[in-house]
């Protein structure tokens, strides 16, 4: 990949990169903020998103409709996302427009005015939205699981922040955040597609000139603790989120656990999939997913059941992590290589996956790493990598968090001990 990217650090300290493809006709630029929501304060929780949020609610120059039909007027399209790590504004034009969306991405970063009438009527569009979530278990029973392994610090957090916080959030809380966070120094401008490297120099740097420098403020080192989460709720299903303290990007066992989770419940041939659901019938949804972060990480399995298989659900799935410690066969982890390096490919093919993938190897490795590069890594991984991953992940204390009709879910006390057995 890196034979297509250019990568230029302005003075100011921004980092612009582009990759040119051809045979598009299309551009993906984004503002990529090496910020989230475990930058914020226990005060501030919500912040990145709130603001996130009223990025696109009016500028200096423009007000909140001309944002959305500026854009819309040619036909193109303006997103944004809030992570724990990151927040991105980003949009999707055709090429001869890439300037109009640099502008308008400039203008909500650098020159957004944060007005009280507008920021009343976004408290409460994000009000409905946390209410929304708190109503969808199989949403909202990710974010208690985080808090168990993370609690009490910033990476356990929400990322919507709590009604509590958000119905009384000040809007000095959003400048102040973004006086702390949104500056060159701290983000990262990518595009994809039919970019021209210089001529896209030429934009950023006219509309983020006026970004603030930053010092960067480094957010509390995540620690792993592990808990339990038990809400009785009535509801057709138990929700259930079984976790483990897992890799960092740069860790050594970093693609090992990719390849583990994959195999393990990534697909309709993985274990869980056809131990629990096909063979056995005990759910619909099941399964497992590895996180990583800048310095920590986690790995967890989901399933939504029933009250009464649940009871089966849980031992099963437990002697399938017990189990793939002791037996990983070459074929089941060819086909894991064979999943990820399609996905990885297959992504590749869209200007702004690309643009994104950009974007975070910089802020996460400093550099852009060739596909071929990642291949060869997959390709690498041994048998013997993924059970002393496996090894290590499931060893370490688990974390549970589960919803719905929960008396006959195991306790967390229980499943330590059958994983240590």
């Amino acid at each position: 990949m890196t034979e297509t990217v250019r990568l230029t650090r302005l003075p100011s300290g921004l980092i612009v990169a582009s990759e040119h493809m051809p045979r598009v006709e299309t551009v993906s630029i984004g503002a990529y903020v090496h910020a989230g929501t475990r930058n914020e304060t226990a005060e501030e929780n919500g912040a990145s998103h709130f603001l996130e949020h009223m990025a696109f609610k009016g500028t200096a120059r423009r007000d909140a409709p001309a944002i959305a039909r500026e854009i819309e007027n040619v036909g193109g399209h303006i997103n944004a996302y809030t992570a724990r790590e990151n927040t991105a504004y980003y949009c999707k034009v055709l090429k001869e427009d890439v300037g109009l969306a640099a502008d308008i991405i400039g203008d909500i970063l650098c020159h957004s005015t944060l007005t009280a009438e507008e920021l009343e009527r976004e408290r409460g569009v994000i009000l409905q939205e946390i209410g929304q979530a708190n109503d969808t278990p199989d949403d909202i029973i990710f974010d208690h699981f985080q808090h168990a392994c993370f609690p009490d610090q910033a990476m356990g957090r929400p990322t919507l922040g709590t009604e509590e916080i958000i119905a009384k959030m000040p809007r000095e809380a959003l400048t102040q955040y973004m006086a702390r966070h949104y500056g060159p120094s701290r983000m990262v401008v990518a595009a994809a597609g039919a970019v021209d490297h210089d001529a896209l120099l030429e934009m950023v740097g006219e509309h983020f000139r006026d970004l603030p420098a930053v010092t960067p403020h480094a957010p509390e080192p995540a620690r792993y603790a592990g808990g339990e989460f038990r809400e009785e709720r009535e509801l057709d299903q138990v929700h259930l989120v079984l976790g483990f303290p897992s890799t960092h990007y740069t860790d050594p066992d970093h693609y090992p656990a990719m390849l583990l989770s994959t195999l393990l419940g990534g697909g309709m041939s993985s274990r869980l999939f056809q131990e629990i659901r096909e063979k056995r019938g005990l759910v619909y949804s099941i399964y497992s997913f590895a996180h990583p972060y800048d310095d920590a990480g986690i790995f967890a399995l989901y399933a939504g059941t029933g009250e009464d298989q649940v009871a089966e659900l849980l031992p099963v799935a437990i002697e399938e992590l017990r189990r793939v410690q002791l037996d990983v066969n070459e074929d089941e982890l060819n086909r894991a290589k064979a999943q990820l390096r399609a996905s990885l490919l297959m992504s590749l093919e869209s200007t702004g996956s690309r643009c994104e993938q950009i974007a975070r190897h910089l802020q996460v490795h400093g550099r852009i790493i060739p596909t071929e590069e990642t291949k060869r890594r997959i390709a690498a991984v041994t048998v013997e990598d993924v059970r002393r991953a496996a090894t290590r992940i499931f060893r370490g204390k688990p974390t549970l968090a589960t919803m719905g009709p929960i008396g006959k879910v195991m306790r967390l006390s229980e499943i330590a001990e059958r994983m240590a057995a």
